[in-house]
């Protein structure tokens, strides 16, 4: 397993890049899937606007303008935290940033660093708009197409993402919550998919009815990206170990040809820290593996969930009806999350009578809201045939 990338240069290539223990392995992924998955989605938008499914809007601009007093407000305080915490852990003594994830989520920073990099943002911010300065601003009418505004959606999915994830993960251990609540809210690890695809539709779905992008053409065009987006983001929790594990399996391994991990796997190096001391592991962090091997689930999801990317992919020309091909996402991933979930180590709980996890309750809501869907929409469409022949 590599927590980080430090880990996985220094075991790939025999490098040891110290500065690269600050890049978590589970967060470069997800931030692979997300550039991966905008740059698919922009396609995607593309081609449908072509097809005439979407068209622009149209909004006013001032051009000209020098910088506002908010511009540099703005960008002063971005650069300063970034300075304040990402350049520090850089320039700061190891024994403050020996964690990167607490240093991040703890008070502790670099104030010169903040400040002067705070300082360049504001200059540079100043330098821009000073160039493109007019003697007379003027309005200007500007045409923007969905494609256009992927990297405001990429945005809003991330930000709402890791907040319903965040607190799905909450409500999913509210008892420990209740106990240790700071270690909940100002910890980098714990986050529930499942949380983080709810909020981020509900932020995207008021984003296309502010900006009037046809809803169900919008959801056909992320349902192949958000299957895409998962696969590539497990590959960070298979890699760095975060607890998304299987349950203990100590059967014989099916198949000869197949390798040990594929089956069973102990997950050592595992960024929880969890488990039994490796021999002869000498870090100060990052030397436990699993007592015994555990189904890796999140390896299992890759492979499933991209190949239902391409199944989604195939079918997006052919299936006609707007918004079927999202309820066919709802479908698949509610089928595959709850099957998973059989093989898969997670909190329970008490719904209806039942013994169940959260993720169970919430993927048979999503087939069965992708079912409801797919035969709502479809018959829909049959009722408009009929009206339009008449």
């Amino acid at each position: 397993m590599y927590p980080n990338l430090y880990y996985a240069f220094k075991d790939l290539f025999g490098i040891e890049l110290p500065f690269l223990r600050f890049v978590n392995s589970f967060g470069f992924f997800v931030a692979i899937a997300f550039i991966v998955s905008a740059i698919v989605l922009a396609n995607e938008l593309r081609r449908k606007s072509k097809q005439g499914l979407f068209q622009p809007t149209e909004m006013q601009v001032m051009v000209g303008q020098p910088a506002t007093f908010l511009d540099l407000g703005l960008n002063f305080l971005l650069g300063f935290l970034l300075g304040y915490k990402i350049v520090a852990l850089f320039i700061m003594d190891s024994s403050a940033t020996e964690d990167p994830q607490a240093f991040i989520f703890s008070s502790l920073g670099s104030w010169p660093a903040g400040i002067g990099l705070g300082l360049l943002f504001a200059g540079l911010k100043w330098w821009e708009k000073n160039k493109q300065k007019l003697d007379k601003p003027e309005k200007r009418t500007v045409r923007i197409w969905p494609h256009d505004r992927v990297g405001e959606i990429t945005i809003l999915a991330l930000v709402f993402g890791l907040l319903g994830a965040k607190l799905f993960d909450i409500f999913e251990n509210w008892s420990d919550f209740l106990k240790h609540p700071s270690d909940h809210i100002f910890s980098a690890k714990g986050l529930t998919f499942y949380g983080g695809l709810i909020c981020a539709a509900l932020a995207i779905w008021w984003y296309a009815r502010k900006h009037k992008i046809g809803f169900w053409h919008l959801n056909d065009a992320l349902a192949p990206t958000m299957m895409l987006a998962y696969s590539m983001g497990r590959i960070g929790c298979q890699v760095s170990g975060d607890g998304d594990w299987g349950i203990a399996n100590t059967s014989p391994k099916p198949f000869s040809w197949m390798p040990d991990w594929m089956w069973s796997y102990r997950y050592p190096h595992n960024v929880n820290e969890v488990g039994e001391k490796i021999p002869g592991c000498t870090d100060t962090k990052f030397c436990n593996q699993l007592e015994v091997g555990v189904y890796p689930t999140p390896f299992y999801e890759i492979v499933v969930c991209f190949i239902l990317f391409l199944v989604l992919w195939s079918l997006r020309r052919k299936l006609k009806v707007p918004g079927t091909i999202f309820a066919l996402y709802l479908m698949l991933n509610g089928l595959e999350r709850f099957f998973i979930e059989k093989i898969r180590v997670n909190t329970t709980m008490n719904f209806m009578g039942l013994t169940v996890t959260q993720a169970e309750v919430i993927s048979s809501i999503l087939f069965l809201s992708g079912l409801f869907l797919w035969i709502f929409l479809s018959r829909g469409a049959k009722s408009q045939q009929k009206i339009s022949k008449s």
